[in-house]
């Protein structure tokens, strides 16, 4: 089946011309993306979306995407997406955080300026016919405290172009840690530090439940008399109605806003402040950004569905295509020991951990343990894949866990997969041999030495003799044929175990003889997804 992707909002064609030039069928449709009915009754016909801001990919939308696997923002801002049904339903979400970030961080500086200067106002005034030159007296920047809320790549390219222009930069993120701060040359503050402490604040932070108005009545009271406000990253961060009462006020000097909560904002009274600048979200609107984002995310859409490179995605660990050639054979381990398990586990499991030793530590694990969780949760469910399973582990209250540890037995690496139920705790250990091929070496504490093929059984037993002419006999009585035969045992008539490669499935009927014969204590047969 051709590999199809939708461009529905406007994007440039070098977009277009990267997946075509790649094999897959791009169909540009600049527009749709506004018009939800018509974009609802054709996406079930493509693997990929790409998208700006104007399409809005709902539930819904993604309800009757069944193909999708992959949805590309051409920019960094995911509110026009809804994450949690995209992840729920599979679908990997992409943005492109680094191809408009200069851009942003320039109209930021230039709204500043602006705000600081009152540009707009004194060229409209002159271009009317005035000479105001008394009415428009501006502020310095040059000396002044910039408060940059959100230091990411935004935020640290306008600190960056503010310290060039010798102003004092603090900021507040969570997530910057006082040595990237001293890095970059600003000092980190707590957020009323900030708010008292600055003469312009600056907002380069994404729209969500704990960034929604952040710049509230509270936060405007906390600032100091005469602070000027800029805006570059959502609309819904400055709470307006709050941000219209103190400019009134006095409280607050100026504000330039990009954004707003309701685009455009027609009606919004923070329009008909003269101290309010306002500009139709042009953050990203240059040549040069478009450009850069449309080609990274035909690269990265591209890459994902042709080679399973994973970048910049929201909601998976990120893989680059070398990296999933190389983690190939240890994907297929993970694959099988979640396989393994959720074939051999009828009950709710509570707890799940991975365990990944020696050279496997050092691995993508988070890739790992997604593709071993949605192996184990597809035997249930089948829709469930890597990007969804600890999603829906979550939602079935199972508690997921990883431990990373050094060299510890005769093999260079491993993996351990251990669930526990309310009656029981199942462990099974697997590696990939030089070959590349992965393989059982541990199941319940036994050691064995076990390839996966796609028809296998297993069964445990006491430890006796005849166990093995049993097996074979009932196999043989029934034209089953037995590929390898692999045997583990604890002690010398203790536990035993057997993992048998087939060549076909193995019958009802064989299962229900060899529990008949009262000598096992499991009969279980097992299906492998493996090539052969």
């Amino acid at each position: 089946m051709t590999t199809r992707v939708l461009l529905s909002d406007r994007l440039s064609q070098t977009a277009v011309e990267i997946f075509r030039e790649r094999g897959i069928k791009a169909d540009f449709r600049p527009g749709i993306g506004r018009d939800a009915p018509a974009l609802a009754s054709i996406i079930d016909g493509y693997d990929g979306l790409a998208v700006r801001s104007a399409t809005r990919v709902t539930a819904e939308l993604l309800a009757r995407a069944r193909r999708l696997k992959v949805v590309g923002r051409a920019g960094i801002g995911i509110d026009n997406i809804d994450l949690g049904a995209a992840t729920r339903h599979g679908v990997i979400v992409m943005n492109t955080p680094f191809g408009n970030s200069e851009t942003t961080a320039e109209h930021a500086i230039a709204l500043m300026f602006s705000v600081a200067r009152q540009i707009p106002q004194a060229n409209q005034s002159t271009k009317s016919g005035k000479w105001e030159k008394s009415r428009f007296l501006g502020s310095e920047l040059i000396g002044k405290t910039i408060g940059v809320v959100g230091c990411g790549n935004v935020g640290s390219a306008v600190c960056r172009r503010a310290l060039g222009l010798g102003m004092k930069v603090i900021g507040h993120d969570p997530f910057l840690s006082v040595d990237r701060a001293r890095q970059i040359g600003i000092e980190k503050v707590a957020m009323d530090e900030l708010l008292a402490r600055s003469d312009f604040v600056t907002i380069h932070v994404p729209l969500n439940a704990a960034t929604r108005n952040l710049i509230d009545a509270s936060a405007l009271r906390k600032t100091r008399v005469g602070v000027r406000i800029v805006n570059c990253a959502r609309g819904g961060i400055v709470d307006e109605a709050a941000l219209l009462d103190a400019v009134r006020s006095g409280q607050v000097a100026g504000a330039a806003l990009d954004v707003f909560e309701r685009e455009p904002p027609h009606g919004n009274p923070l329009l008909d402040l003269p101290q309010v600048i306002a500009t139709p979200h042009l953050g990203a609107s240059t040549t040069e950004a478009q450009e850069k984002v449309a080609v990274q995310v035909a690269e990265q859409m591209s890459d994902f569905l042709l080679n399973g490179a994973v970048s910049n995605a929201i909601n998976m660990p990120s893989m680059s295509a070398e990296e999933a050639s190389r983690l190939k054979p240890w994907i297929n381990l993970a694959t099988h020991l979640g396989s393994f398990v959720g074939q051999m586990t009828s009950e709710p499991i509570r707890s799940l951990n991975l365990l990944y030793d020696g050279a496997a530590a050092r691995m993508n694990t988070d890739a790992l343990s997604a593709v071993a969780i949605a192996s184990i949760l597809k035997v249930s469910n089948p829709d469930v894949n890597m990007v969804s399973a600890e999603t829906v582990a979550k939602e079935r209250g199972i508690v997921v866990s990883s431990t990373k540890q050094t060299k510890s037995g005769v093999f260079d690496a491993y993996i351990r997969l251990t669930i526990e139920t309310d009656s029981l705790t199942r462990t099974i250990v697997g590696t990939v041999f030089s070959d590349g091929r992965p393989r059982f070496i541990q199941i319940k504490g036994i050691y064995v030495d076990a390839g996966i093929s796609r028809h296998m059984l297993y069964t445990t037993n006491t430890d006796k003799p005849g166990m093995i002419g049993k097996l074979g006999t009932i196999l043989g009585k029934h034209d089953v044929n037995i590929a390898n035969f692999n045997l583990g045992r604890s002690e010398v008539d203790q536990d035993a175990i057997a993992l048998l490669s087939l060549d076909t499935p193995v019958p009802q009927i064989v299962v229900e003889e060899l529990s008949g014969t009262g000598l096992f204590r499991h009969v279980s047969p097992l299906r492998f997804d493996v090539q052969e």
